[in-house]
């Protein structure tokens, strides 16, 4: 059987919730992840606890799951998301993330939005932690937002996502992912840009991050793996995803739906339907606690 991989995303599920979620539960979610099977998971982000409460206790996170799971936490890979050079410093200071993610944006205004960078500032950025993370002996992959266009009105197509990886290759860099960040493409244009930038990512290892509406979520996975394509992102219940979506039920494509239909197309995951069940449980269960804002007192 043909086996692709498949990285679980907590961060980008949990990271939008307007409420907290306790240090000792996000470790107890990642330490059953990790008995479910899942062996890559995008677990933590360390930007600025003024932008973003979800990620302020990410070191103490990775701490108290790695004292959970003991030596099963060697064969994870533990995804750390970081958008400038202080959040690089953080991710290389905890002991457990072997991976150090950053979100490079062909959107100029999304990356003012997102990182307050310009083109030339991020792609330097991008240098440095090429270096940084080799020297540190930990991998980096770089996700590309807004590879499949943006509601912006700026300039886009297939040969700026080509140019970048491309820029990419030349860096060093040998893991990326095309995101959709807003969830907007369709199947056939995920089938489409993958076929067209394939080649210029060869040597390298280059998967999806894709947002998606429930329906149609499956046949996106499916003609990106059609195209080539054997890295997936993905969070299970189908939570998270981006705020500039402009959709409610934008989200990460779930990844029971990610396992199902590659599991009818005979492909390998390394993980089961039928092994998600406790996991599923608390995921819902999060999700139905921290997804809605808490309750405010009224002056009667």
């Amino acid at each position: 059987m043909e086996r692709v991989k498949i990285i679980e995303c907590p961060r980008d599920a949990w990271q939008g919730l307007p409420q907290v979620i306790p240090t000792e539960v996000k470790a107890e979610y990642l330490a059953r992840l990790v008995a479910a099977e899942f062996r890559h998971i995008d677990a933590v982000s360390f930007v600025s606890p003024k932008h973003v409460k979800q990620v302020a206790d990410s070191e103490e996170v990775i701490k108290r799951f790695r004292e959970l799971v003991g030596k099963e936490s060697n064969a994870t890979e533990i995804i750390g998301i970081v958008v400038n050079e202080k959040g690089l410093e953080r991710a290389l200071a905890t002991s457990g993330v072997t991976t150090v993610g950053y979100p490079y944006s062909i959107s100029a205004y999304f990356r003012r939005a997102n990182a307050n960078m310009s083109r030339s500032e991020s792609r330097a950025l991008v240098e440095m932690l090429q270096g940084e993370t080799r020297a540190a002996g930990r991998g980096l992959v770089v996700y590309i937002s807004m590879a499949f266009g943006n509601p912006y009105e700026e300039p886009w197509g297939p040969e700026i996502v080509e140019e970048t990886i491309e820029w990419l290759r030349e860096v060093g860099v040998k893991t990326l992912s095309l995101a959709d960040t807003v969830g907007t493409a369709k199947p056939e244009e995920v089938g489409s840009l993958y076929r067209a930038v394939r080649d210029a990512a060869r040597g390298m290892e280059l998967g999806v991050h894709l947002h998606s509406r429930p329906e149609g979520a499956a046949e996106k996975v499916l003609a990106a793996y059609e195209a080539g394509c054997r890295r997936f992102d993905s969070a299970l219940t189908g939570l998270g995803g981006c705020p500039f979506a402009g959709d409610d039920l934008v989200g990460n494509i779930a990844t029971e739906t990610v396992i199902a239909a590659l599991e009818k197309k005979g492909v390998e995951t390394g993980l089961q339907s039928s092994g998600l069940g406790e996991v599923l449980k608390m995921s819902s269960q999060i999700r139905a606690m921290y997804e809605h804002a808490p309750a405010t007192d009224t002056v009667q």
